[in-house]
């Protein structure tokens, strides 16, 4: 358990560079608080002491304003950095190495039982405030930029900006050309229609003036 400690404590200095001495990790880090809650709490989830599970979580989120369900599953040296608004649902799986910012939500996207939380794995990287919801799986060495919406799947070594989340880029060559069909996008997809019907529009207003104007022509009116 102490070693585990000590890893997490090594994390934060490797992550933070405002991070100074051990002691002032320890006492004011709340996102390493949150972690060391959560273990707790965990072992009496798996343990089926459910009700003693949700105590220790609330009391957690009550005292760091992170929130992280007792029976999502966390792997080694999870950085959480400031932290305050992050939520990760129950049946949620954190690889190794992985850092989240403040307000960032793992969450599910509606009331559907079994798994219904992302997975994420190894070495990746969610920036403030990016919302990665559904049984959706975050690839390896991945990284979700800040204020993203991600609803499929990202392939390892990829980075995602954008509402809803599109790949940009993809083992470190940037996409230009997006496939739509895999990754839509509703609010671009209706602009685009509604330009197409004022042009169309316009074809036709035009037309009918000209029909006019010859009418007038050749009556002599």
């Amino acid at each position: 358990m102490f070693k585990r400690m000590k890893e997490d404590i090594e994390t934060v200095f490797d992550q933070d560079p405002a991070a100074r001495t051990s002691f002032e990790v320890i006492l004011t880090y709340s996102g390493l608080h949150a972690i060391w809650a959560h273990r707790v709490a965990h072992a009496l989830y798996k343990r089926k002491m459910y009700f003693a599970a949700r105590v220790i979580s609330q009391i957690n989120r009550f005292f760091t304003g992170i929130e992280i369900h007792p029976g999502a599953v966390i792997g080694r040296r999870f950085f959480i950095d400031h932290g305050m608004g992050v939520v990760i649902g129950e049946t949620c799986e954190i690889g190794n190495n992985v850092t989240v910012y403040q307000g960032v939500t793992l969450g599910g996207t509606g009331k559907e039982k079994g798994k219904r939380h992302p997975t994420i794995e190894d070495n990746a990287l969610i920036a403030t405030g990016a919302k990665v919801l559904g049984n959706i799986t975050i690839g390896k060495n991945s990284k979700i930029g800040a204020g993203s919406v991600v609803l499929k799947d990202v392939p390892p070594n990829s980075t995602v900006v954008g509402i809803p989340g599109r790949v940009v880029v993809r083992d470190g060559v940037r996409i230009k050309d997006l496939n739509h069909c895999d990754l839509p996008d509703p609010i671009s997809d209706k602009c685009t229609e509604m330009e197409k019907k004022i042009a169309q529009l316009q074809e036709e207003i035009s037309q009918l003036r000209k029909e006019i104007s010859e009418g007038v022509s050749i009556d002599g009116h």
